[in-house]
């Protein structure tokens, strides 16, 4: 009995809670899936800016959205007067609201401006950086100058103006920035409260719907828009966010990636190095 010896050492241990099941690596906090479950440790962060759950339907909304822009930009082309849809919810006039309304119209308008817009994207940015969510930070700036830069486009290409040749109006910019700030910061919530794919594409659609009609309503409300031109706007933004989103964190990844790559090369030459110098 006392000369029996264990072969427990010799054993192979089955990978613990705490290793990777495939390749038997520690696994850390910062390295774990939403779900808490083992992944296999790479260099990228855990959190992107898209969740992966919500990329096939946003990227289906998206797809949707783009045609939508498209369709009401034809249709409008070179117009100068409001269509029958927007006849049916309002005439554009300068004096659609009076106050107290008409004040808070010109507050949400001024946040579209670019002293505004420039302050809510300072405001959006220092909030993502002090929830250490750089993608996201990312996302706002490039996200909302994509988004602006493309319904700038439109409107040279559309032509179509209100209240005289100059001020062209498809699609909404206002608009189309305010929906592109509150997709970011839904996405933000979402990854926050660790919402699945239905409940997180549900509140950054809420979001977006909210602050794209709200800004909609201030720009038809001071004759600044036709309601289409809104459509047209809140559309374009749910058209360019989702893939900015996900090319945010694809460019993230492989640049985590070839971090990864060259500090674990690094790691093999050091041990090299150490191997022949004991051999020495």
């Amino acid at each position: 009995m006392g000369a029996h010896r264990s072969d427990e050492g010799s054993l192979p241990h089955p990978p613990s809670s705490s290793q990777d099941p495939e390749e038997g690596l520690p696994i850390t906090a910062e390295h774990r899936g939403p779900t808490g479950r083992g992944e296999r440790v790479t260099g990228r962060p855990a959190s992107a800016v898209l969740p992966a759950p919500l990329r096939g339907r946003l990227g289906l909304v998206a797809a949707l959205a783009a045609p939508v822009v498209a369709v009401i930009g034809v249709l409008y082309a070179g117009h100068s007067r409001p269509g029958r849809v927007d006849r049916w919810v309002i005439r554009p006039t300068a004096d659609s609201v009076r106050p107290p309304w008409r004040y808070v119209a010109l507050a949400l308008d001024f946040l579209g401006e670019p002293v505004g817009a420039v302050m809510l994207v300072v405001a959006a940015v220092a909030g993502c950086l002090l929830l250490r969510r750089p993608r996201a930070a990312v996302l706002v700036v490039s996200g909302a100058a994509l988004t602006v830069g493309t319904a700038t486009l439109l409107k040279s290409l559309v032509g179509r103006t209100i209240h005289g040749d100059g001020n062209l109006s498809y699609p909404s910019g206002h608009t189309a920035f305010a929906t592109a700030l509150a997709f970011v910061v839904a996405l933000l919530a979402t990854d926050r409260l660790g919402l699945g794919r239905t409940a997180g594409t549900s509140l950054v659609l809420a979001a977006a719907l909210v602050a794209g009609a709200a800004m909609g309503w201030a720009q038809v409300a001071l004759g600044a828009h036709y309601p289409t031109d809104v459509l047209g706007g809140w559309c374009t933004a749910l058209a360019v966010m989702p893939p900015t989103a996900w090319l945010v964190d694809r460019t993230a990844d492989r640049r985590a990636d070839r971090t990864a790559d060259r500090r674990a090369d690094r790691m093999v030459d050091g041990t090299a190095d150490a191997g022949r110098r004991e051999h020495r």
